[in-house]
């Protein structure tokens, strides 16, 4: 690997903003200063007037490789996370076949070895009659990011509502249980109670707030029981959020969550516009929620900002409400939407940081990445807020060739993406040459 000197920069890092010099050799941050010479073998990067800031880490993807390719598959959606920004990405298990042994999750890394420019972890998956399959995870807790539970309708073999396997789970896992909730039975009774829906406005009365708040109580009360280390993910209510505290600060907190830039840029009133392109699970809820989540996220109640980026093809997406999947691209313009509530005065950009690269290093206990630290992996992104970037069919990376923000003009624009202390992405073109890292974790 080449040197890597970026000059001038505005670093954007542990709620400090400061013009600094950062100097990257064989992947890793080797000094960080007001002044450093260039050498004759170093790359410099004049980054006067740019922001740099730790690359974005998603913790929630869904990239639908292996068996589900026609969607998307790890090699361009990786493309498209590193083109807005996003370095590193934690995927989900249900793909065909779904992650529910050790084998088929150690595929899914051979996979993403090969073609991911981004670095990646894959989560577990769990079944109602995989467990003890699960908690062979123990032994990995090193090298896989966490366990993940559907606790809510799914696709597959991977919902789980056995409650001797989530107490099993629950009780016996070392590794940090992440939690998609949403109760299926009220679910079902607002099925049969809308069940001549035809358009997306019905998708946040039949996955309403009641089915989310009953469901992530429920896993919360299970934590408690068995002081396991909980992950709630996209939270979308106003009413969850009395399940989560400011207290302690996130390296005390035992139970974390989660919040979606969908559901903090979309409410109910979007539909409308949109229909089915933002139905998704769970629902873009009513605009009071939004709000809610905005509050807790600012107060820290809500610890990690992400995606839940979800390809599904265009038409896919034309079928009628009932048949249309649930699942919104996002991953290449999350933190593009970030940047624009910077500039709308709305949060901060070095809250920013700490919610989508310092919070889920933390949260997940990834090594030597989130920050911007000596000895640390170079995994940076240099913003200029001054230029626009306008989303249209010929800069759309995903395989699905959509985006519900096409035509829309970000206030902001991805300059450099470094991955591992490699260029990965350079004024508008992905480095295809370029392999990102499988995480490890201080556990």
């Amino acid at each position: 690997m080449a040197k890597i000197l970026v000059k001038n920069a505005l670093v954007v890092n542990e709620g400090r903003s400061d013009v600094r010099d950062v100097l990257i050799d064989n992947g890793i941050i080797e000094k960080i200063d007001a002044r450093i010479d260039a050498k004759e073998n170093h790359k410099e990067i004049n980054a006067e007037g740019l922001y740099l800031l730790p690359g974005v880490i998603d913790d929630q993807v869904h990239f639908r490789e292996p068996g589900l390719t026609h969607k998307a598959n790890i090699a361009t959606e990786a493309r498209a996370a590193v083109a807005g920004g996003t370095t590193t990405f934690m995927e989900m298990p249900n793909t065909n076949p779904p992650a529910l042994t050790q084998e088929l999750l150690e595929d899914k890394y051979k996979i993403a070895a090969a073609s991911s420019v981004a670095n990646y972890s894959f989560f577990m998956g769990v079944a109602n009659d995989n467990a003890d399959e699960v908690l062979r995870t123990n032994d990995r807790k090193k090298d896989v990011c966490g366990v993940k539970i559907f606790m809510g309708s799914s696709t597959g073999n991977m919902l789980v509502d056995n409650y001797l396997t989530l107490t099993k789970i629950f009780s016996g896992s070392e590794l940090l249980i992440a939690t998609h909730c949403e109760d299926e039975n009220i679910i079902k009774v607002n099925k049969e109670k809308y069940k001549d829906a035809d358009n997306a406005s019905f998708h946040p009365l039949i996955r309403d707030a009641e089915a989310c708040f009953s469901s992530s109580f429920a896993a919360v009360q299970l934590a408690k029981k068995h002081d396991t280390r909980l992950h709630i993910l996209h939270i979308s209510t106003a009413r969850e959020l009395q399940l989560f505290t400011n207290m302690f600060p996130l390296k005390e907190k035992r139970i974390t969550s989660e919040v979606c830039v969908h559901h903090l840029h979309f409410t109910a009133d979007d539909y409308a516009q949109f229909g089915n392109l933002i139905k998704c699970n769970p629902a873009i809820k009513a605009p009071e929620n939004k709000k809610a989540l905005w509050e807790a996220l600012l107060d820290d109640r809500l610890d990690i900002i992400a995606t839940d980026h979800a390809p599904h093809t265009w038409d896919e997406k034309q079928l009628p409400y009932q048949q249309a999947p649930a699942g919104v691209p996002l991953v290449q313009h999350s933190l593009l939407l970030m940047l624009q509530y910077v500039k709308d005065g709305r949060i901060s950009i070095e809250k920013v940081v700490e919610k989508m690269s310092h919070a889920p290093a933390q949260c997940f206990q990834i090594a030597k990445r989130g920050y911007i630290r000596e000895g640390y992996f170079a995994d940076l992104v240099l913003v200029d807020m001054n230029a626009t970037t306008t989303v249209s069919k010929e800069n759309i990376l995903y395989k699905c060739g959509w985006s519900p923000f096409e035509g829309h003009s970000f206030p902001a624009a991805i300059q450099y993406t470094i991955v591992s202390g490699e260029i990965a992405f350079e004024n508008g073109k992905v480095n295809d040459g370029v392999r990102g890292m499988r995480l490890k974790f201080d556990r």
